[in-house]
């Protein structure tokens, strides 16, 4: 009965109560919209004082009020550093949030518009007005790290909910008018104008004005965006012409780029099995890049291509191999990944669908390959790259390359004719980038001199600190190159090349000694073309190499050596002069500096020369009898006498170090 009682009394009150909450509602409601404004200020100052405390920087803001029930407007904002020039101003900012999501605590924007204001990055000396921003607070920074320590962290979960922050807070609708990015690094100046920019229903248009020190462009950036559905197809162009033209770097780093056409496209992403996944799709057309350190042409990309995938997990980020890049109608998957757990390891990789070598040749940019231009080929091939280092196991470092032929076959050179290697030609040397000396290499050279003869030793003496696989190689030496990856990743700089005797003598031949990446880029492929394909024996290619190289300031080949430094015939060297012709061939016009006063060498040579018989006699390339009598020491008898430097016998000669190295890693390949 008194359970009966009290349900009839609580629905007698239930129509009070729930007048009584509206009420109250109600009133709060109207408080809320009387003092608003009120409040609104209160917490802009509040926000002044802790921006100032913080970011030693002034914030201000001339006027703040609603709009609307859930609109803001601001205008005169500003954020000047205490004692530097302003960072950014604003005429007019206003926005409006999601009413019914603000009911529950979550704030999306709805709209934004801004009007007339600038932003501005100034650098001169050591003066910049952004520096405040970039210097985080000590407490900051321990507490991450304390984080970091103590917490597991899944990085995939971070970054999906970062994502999809971002995203939410991107209104549906926004317009901009007379915004402006100025930089102005020392006395490069560059300013981008942002003219219009709306999205509305989905429709995303802007116009830019670009000016710099050396060109004015108009830009545009058009397509479709759904933010709330995490989508987007943008396309970025030049309004006034063909070519986007990159401002800044090209004064800042003398690296002239553009492009006519940029298409980006954002199809979504999904977390799934503590996995998140992005995809998309990005194009860019007739792309040039021109940089000295590149090549001395503009390296121009007709068109590339990339339908993408990447992967993050708790631990790791990739570019999926499901990935496709399409270069110049060449297709071939990438995978790149990086994971932090349990060790640190780096992994990338590429694998090519079946490829025409026409077609591949074809795709070949001329300011990169100008030397294989005109080439023709037939049949096909597949390739793949496989890299793996991990930081604290760096000697387990995996570096596979591997190609598979199908009919693969040369019919036709280009510029550079391999097949010249056979027969009598003239040869060229350059300095500086400049033609320096030509001479013919051949038997009518009187200072040619074919493999019979030259002293045996020479060429076992070459061979040991130049390439002492030379002779079965297809060209390269993965082994080499593993080591030399390892090397320079360990100290951070490159320190170890891993160059064969095919590669130096492509070089020397076909290229030029310019150091650009497209000169090392055609070494690459003109010393695999030439080793796999049989165009020059190995007998030959190394007899050229003997009879070309630098040995001294303008001494080509080992003819014109053995008499610069001994006056004889090279057939007649003995094994402590030829020890020495190999230890000077990476650096030859410093020779001098390896004797002492009285022209006996130094200790360090010394040391070197014993170090090499040593690894010949290892390596049963010599045998005792060879070195009889043999004390390391030479005795230079040519026209080299007059040059030797009356030096301070302190100078050392670094080459030591690395070579051993070098022979190191080559002793551990025999065992």
């Amino acid at each position: 009965m008194a359970y009966i009682f009290l349900k009839n009394k609580f629905r007698q009150s239930l129509p009070k109560i729930v007048k009584a909450i509206a009420l109250l509602f109600l009133i709060l409601v109207v408080v809320f919209f009387l003092f608003r404004n009120y409040y609104l200020e209160k917490a802009i100052a509040k926000i002044s004082v802790k921006f100032q405390s913080k970011y030693n920087s002034l914030l201000h803001v001339k006027n703040a009020e609603f709009s609307g029930i859930t609109g803001i407007e601001l205008s005169g904002i500003s954020i000047t550093p205490i004692g530097k020039d302003t960072l950014l101003n604003i005429a007019f900012f206003s926005t409006s949030i999601r009413f019914w999501y603000a009911l529950v605590g979550d704030i999306r924007i709805k709209e934004l518009n801004l009007k007339d204001g600038f932003v501005q990055l100034i650098k001169k000396d050591n003066y910049r007005n952004f520096d405040n921003f970039l210097t985080a607070e000590k407490s900051d920074t321990s507490i991450q790290k304390n984080v970091g320590k103590s917490s597991e962290r899944n990085y995939a979960k971070i970054v999906h909910r970062l994502i999809s922050r971002l995203f939410a807070q991107i209104p549906n609708e926004v317009t901009i008018q007379n915004f402006a990015i100025n930089i102005a690094d020392e006395n490069h100046k560059v300013s981008f104008e942002l003219k219009s920019l709306t999205l509305i229903e989905k429709i995303f248009v802007s116009h830019l004005n670009v000016v710099s020190n050396k060109l004015k462009q108009d830009w545009q950036i058009n397509g479709t965006a759904s933010p709330s559905q995490q989508k987007a197809d943008l396309t970025f162009m030049r309004l006034d012409s063909n070519t986007v033209k990159i401002p800044y770097v090209d004064e800042r780093f003398n690296l002239n780029a553009g492009f006519e056409n940029i298409q980006l496209k954002l199809n979504g992403f999904e977390f799934k099995n503590e996995q998140l996944k992005i995809n998309g799709y990005a194009s860019i057309r007739n792309l040039f890049i021109n940089h000295k350190r590149i090549s001395k042409k503009n390296l121009l990309i007709k068109e590339a291509e990339i339908e993408y995938t990447y992967l993050l997990g708790a631990h790791f980020i990739s570019l999926d191999s499901i990935t496709t890049i399409t270069f110049n109608k060449i297709k071939f998957h990438p995978f790149i990944k990086y994971e932090n757990s349990p060790d640190t390891i780096f992994y990338f990789g590429i694998k090519t669908e079946k490829t025409l070598a026409q077609d591949f040749i074809n795709a070949l940019p001329d300011a990169l390959f100008g030397h294989i231009q005109g080439m023709q080929a037939s049949g096909s091939f597949n390739y793949r790259l496989d890299f793996k280092f991990n930081t604290n196991k760096p000697q387990d470092m995996v570096f596979e390359s591997t190609i598979v032929k199908d009919n693969l076959k040369i019919t036709k050179y280009g510029e550079a004719n391999l097949d010249k290697l056979n027969a009598e030609f003239n040869y060229t040397s350059y300095e500086n980038g400049n033609a320096h000396r030509s001479f013919l290499v051949g038997i009518s050279n009187p200072n040619f001199f074919p493999l019979d003869q030259i002293s045996p030793y020479m060429k076992k003496c070459v061979l040991t600190t130049e390439d002492p696989s030379f002779m079965w190689h297809r060209g390269f030496v993965t082994e080499a190159f593993r080591q030399s990856i390892v090397k320079n990743i360990h100290t951070k700089k490159f320190t170890r090349g891993a160059s064969t005797i095919s590669m130096q003598l492509i070089k020397n031949v076909f290229l030029t000694r310019e150091k650009t990446i497209s000169r090392k880029l055609e070494e690459i492929l003109l010393v695999y073309i030439l080793e796999n394909n049989h165009i020059c024996p190995k007998e030959r290619m190394f007899e050229v190499y003997l009879n070309i190289i630098e040995w001294g300031p303008n001494v080509y080949g080992i003819g014109e050596a053995a008499q610069f430094y001994f006056n004889k015939h090279p057939i007649d060297l003995t094994f402590p002069e030829c020890i020495y012709l190999a230890t000077i061939i990476p650096r030859p016009k410093g020779f001098m500096w390896r004797f002492e006063k009285n022209g006996i060498l130094k200790d360090f040579a010394a040391v070197q020369s014993k170090y090499l018989t040593s690894l010949m006699f290892r390596r049963e390339l010599i045998l005792p009898e060879d070195t009889l009598n043999s004390n390391h020491s030479i005795k230079i008898t040519g026209p080299a006498l007059k040059l030797i430097i009356k030096n301070d016998s302190n100078v050392v000669d670094t080459i030591l170090d690395s070579d051993e190295l070098f022979f190191d890693s080559e002793l551990s390949n025999e065992n």
